[in-house]
């Protein structure tokens, strides 16, 4: 099959939430403290602290 240039791009969007990797902040969120991974992926404190809010559910 063929994958266009769009669909390469969804396919990685999928892999994020909120614009971060999802499988390097698990790694990560242990040993960092919100403020360093907001620094880190480059997004919002808030985004972070969605993120984590969703992983506890």
């Amino acid at each position: 099959m063929r994958k266009s240039l769009k669909h390469d791009a969804l396919d990685h969007r999928s892999n994020t939430l909120f614009g971060m990797d999802f499988h390097k902040f698990i790694e990560k969120e242990h040993m960092m403290t919100n403020y360093e991974l907001a620094d880190e992926f480059g997004v919002s404190l808030e985004a972070v602290k969605k993120l984590k809010q969703r992983l506890n559910r």
